[in-house]
């Protein structure tokens, strides 16, 4: 892709941004020079052609400017967490409202096996096994901007259960081996803690295996889901619980099609594109604890949304969510947003060099991504241009809570007969 210069009054404008932003999310680094390192850093990001590797960045500052890059990004011991805990407070007190928090993968191939998190997986994005490092953004999305404000790095195997890899990528004891949707929901958890955010729905894509998991993970925290899924995951629906009355189990794409004279239409618009018209169809179904599990407490209510264009035979998305008090246009709206984040992802973070670390250790990556994040929305907020349909404002409530006294072990809920929690 290319990467434009900026012109001299955007370089201005954008120059006085980074100059507020790093008062404002960086005060947390502790001695001056760190954060004049920063203002490089984030200057280079965005005033920078081509790749935007630290020895590009330090441009013609010869080989002291490189060397001090190179070390603030891949050793100094600076913490990126509250850094990107201010950018998002900033973002969801008084910058942007945001309507939802959107998880989107990230994946980037490499050529060689030292990188942080680097090896040969099957990736569902690209349809293949590549090697690659597989990583999470979670985005504070509003109707008309996308902002990453959190990340997370997956390590396979290796990563964690090789010493000798493990200590000379600095990779923290407390790192695990988890799929990239279990790394970003343990992040969402966190972020829903501790980082003194309006609660909004979160929006991801999940496997049907991490479904189970994802969808406990976030009951038990009260977190409101919009979970994309595919349309071979089976559901239970019908009934009271597993041995209700008339409770079935089928594919989410056979439900959805068997309703398919309840649909609606909903005309929502992609990008700057004229408006599309899709049809949406709803049912409940029930998580239900697993196999393995005594049935102590009630299932845990679901939606299912499916959606196909008009000139679609068949419904080609579905959706899972415990969101049961909003329209159905709502909840569709809410799912595209992943669609917004992708123009932002491939129109600003891309340019910005998201990608581009060439460092081999945990926390340049980290440091590195969390720049990236910043320079990605000063761009956006030092000219905004991103216009789109934006969804009612009103509030999100926590879904309802399962009773207080059923005990941890019981609470664990699989979609359909046999699938279960790990």
């Amino acid at each position: 892709m290319a990467r434009a210069v900026l012109s001299e009054d955007s370089a201005k404008e954008i120059s006085e941004v980074i100059d507020v932003f790093v008062t404002l999310f960086f005060e947390s680094l502790p001695r001056r020079d760190q954060r004049n390192w920063a203002r490089v850093y984030l200057n280079g990001l965005l005033r920078t052609g081509g790749k935007k590797t630290i020895r590009n960045i330090a441009g013609t500052g010869g080989g002291s400017v490189e060397q001090s890059l190179q070390q603030f990004i891949s050793k100094s011991p600076w913490d990126w967490t509250p850094v990107r805990r201010s950018l998002a407070q900033y973002l969801d007190r008084g910058a942007r409202r945001p309507l939802a928090w959107v998880v989107l993968p990230m994946v980037v191939e490499k050529a060689g096996d030292r990188s942080v998190g680097v090896g040969r997986q099957f990736v569902p994005q690209l349809g293949r096994t590549a090697n690659c490092q597989q990583a999470g953004g979670i985005w504070l999305v509003s109707g008309d901007a996308g902002f990453p404000v959190e990340w997370t790095l997956t390590l396979p195997g290796p990563w964690t259960g090789e010493p000798l890899r493990r200590r000379r990528a600095g990779v923290p004891d407390t790192a695990r081996s988890l799929t990239p949707a279990q790394d970003a929901v343990l992040a969402v958890r966190r972020m829903a803690a501790g980082w003194q955010l309006q609660r909004r729905p979160v929006v991801m894509e999940v496997s049907n295996s991490d479904l189970p998991w994802t969808v406990e993970a976030f009951a038990l925290q009260d977190i409101p889901f919009v979970l994309k899924v595919d349309g071979s995951l089976p559901v239970s629906f019908g009934g009271a619980g597993r041995h209700g009355p008339g409770t079935r189990t089928a594919p989410a794409r056979e439900l959805i099609d068997s309703l398919r004279h309840r649909r609606r239409g909903v005309e929502w618009h992609h990008g700057r594109t004229a408006g599309a018209v899709t049809l949406l169809t709803s049912a409940p179904v029930l998580a239900t604890p697993g196999e393995d599990r005594p049935v102590t407490a009630p299932p845990t209510p679901l939606l299912l949304v499916g959606a196909r264009t008009e000139t679609a035979p068949l419904p080609a998305e579905f959706w899972i969510t415990n969101i049961e008090d909003r329209p159905l246009a709502q909840l569709f709206l809410l799912a595209k947003l992943t669609d917004r984040v992708s123009l932002d992802f491939a129109g600003t973070c891309e340019p910005v060099g998201i990608r581009d670390f060439e460092g081999r250790s945990f926390r340049g990556w980290h440091h590195h991504v969390t720049l990236a994040g910043v320079a990605h929305a000063a761009r956006l907020l030092a000219a905004p241009g991103h216009h789109a349909p934006v969804p009612p404002t009103t509030p999100w409530p926590a879904p309802r809570a399962r009773p207080a006294a059923a005990p941890p072990h019981a609470r664990r809920p699989a979609l359909a007969h046999g699938t279960k929690v790990p």
